[in-house]
C-alpha cells in the first residue's frame, strides 16, 4: 500500500509522524506544494492507494475521484472537509476518515492576529530593522467589544480571549441562543447590530451554502469606520471584492486575514498592496501539535482500514 501526505509546505510531514508504525505494509511520501491543476494532480496521485488530504488545501470532485481508480482510503485533517465530495467518494468506493484537531491552535493565532492588526506590529517591526522609529498609533482592547460570528469551539475560546483582555463580548450565529452566549461569556446580539457596535469583528463559522458571502457590502458597511475585521475561518464568507474596496476607500479600520477565497494567494492579488490588511498564509491550523495529532490519527485511520474497521468514517463506501 502507498500512502501520500499532501501539502506538506513545511517539509515537517514525515518528521511529526510515527510513519514506522506502518512499515513495511505501507510506504508514506510526502508531497511539499499544492498541485492546482486537476490533470496534473490526477497523475501525481494515481500511485497512491490513500491519501491524507491537509484541511481543504487540495479539492477533491467528483473528477478526480474517476481518474484514480486504485485509491481506496482518503483521510482529511479534521472532521469536516468542504473540498471533498463525499458522495462521489462512496460511488467510487473510496472511504473518507477524519481526525481529530487540536482545539487550540486557530483562537491563539486569531488572538496574535487581532493584536498585530490593531497595534500594527509588524509595520513597526519592519521599521526597527530599517532604521525608523514609532510611526503608529495603535488602540487598546481594553474597553472595546469583540464581535464574534460563530460562537462555537474556537469562538468560544476567542470569547475567553476577550475576557481576560477586558473587551466587552458580543456574538451572533443563526442558531446562537442567550444561555449558550451568556455560557461563553458572550452576549448574544442581532447580526447587524454586531457589526455596528464592535471595534473588532471576528468570524468563527464554518463554510457552507448559507455562510457562503454571509459578510457583504451591506454587513461591511454597518461597521464602523475605526473597527477591524478578523477572518481566521475561510475566505469566502467575507465577500473579498467588497472588502477589497473597503478597505481601499478606508470606510473600515483594517483587515487580519489567514484566509482567501483563492490559496496560495495570488501574487498580484490587490489584498497584498493594502497597508490595513495584515495577511497571513492561512496559519490557523499550523501548529506542532496539530500536526502531530493529525498524523496520529492518520496512522490510525490506515491501520483501522487495513484491519476492516474504519476510523472516523466520514462516508459510507459503496463498491469496491
Amino acid at each position: 500500500m502507498r500512502l501520500a501526505l499532501l501539502d506538506d509546505y513545511q517539509g515537517v510531514a514525515l518528521a511529526l509522524g510515527d510513519w514506522q508504525r506502518l512499515a513495511p505494509a505501507v510506504t508514506v511520501d510526502a508531497l511539499d506544494g499544492p498541485i492546482g491543476d486537476i490533470d496534473r494532480l490526477a497523475e501525481r496521485l494515481a500511485p497512491y492507494d490513500a491519501i491524507l488530504a491537509m484541511r481543504e488545501r487540495t479539492p477533491f470532485p467528483a473528477a478526480l475521484f474517476a481518474r484514480l481508480p486504485r485509491l481506496r482510503l482518503l483521510v482529511t485533517a479534521g472532521m469536516a472537509n468542504a473540498a471533498i465530495d463525499l458522495e462521489a467518494a462512496a460511488a467510487h468506493g473510496v472511504q473518507v476518515c477524519g481526525t481529530r484537531s487540536w482545539p487550540h491552535a486557530t483562537p491563539e493565532l486569531t488572538l496574535g492576529l487581532m493584536l498585530a492588526l490593531v497595534r500594527h506590529i509588524p509595520r513597526e517591526a519592519l521599521g526597527m530593522r530599517t532604521g525608523r522609529w514609532q510611526e503608529t498609533v495603535g488602540i487598546g482592547l481594553h474597553g472595546r467589544t469583540l464581535g464574534l460570528i460563530g460562537l462555537g469551539t474556537i469562538g468560544s475560546r476567542m470569547a475567553a480571549f476577550g475576557q481576560v483582555l477586558g473587551m466587552k463580548v458580543i456574538a451572533w450565529s443563526a442558531n446562537l441562543t442567550d444561555e449558550k452566549a451568556a455560557a461563553a461569556g458572550a452576549t448574544r446580539v442581532a447580526k447587524d447590530d454586531l457589526l455596528a457596535a464592535a471595534d473588532v469583528v471576528s468570524i468563527h463559522l464554518r463554510l457552507s451554502e448559507r455562510s457562503r458571502g454571509l459578510i457583504g457590502a451591506r454587513e461591511l458597511g454597518l461597521m464602523k469606520p475605526t473597527a477591524y475585521l478578523v477572518n481566521t475561518s475561510r475566505g469566502p464568507i467575507v465577500d473579498e471584492t467588497a472588502l477589497v474596496a473597503h478597505l481601499q476607500a478606508g470606510r473600515i479600520a483594517g483587515a487580519g486575514l489567514d484566509v482567501f477565497d483563492q490559496e496560495p494567494l495570488p501574487g498580484d492579488h490587490p489584498l497584498r498592496s493594502l497597508d490595513n490588511a495584515l495577511l497571513l498564509p492561512h496559519l490557523g491550523y499550523v501548529a506542532e501539535e496539530n500536526f502531530r495529532l493529525i498524523y496520529a490519527d492518520t496512522i490510525e485511520a490506515v491501520e483501522g482500514f487495513l484491519a476492516g474497521t474504519p476510523v472516523r468514517p466520514l462516508n459510507a463506501p459503496r463498491g469496491g
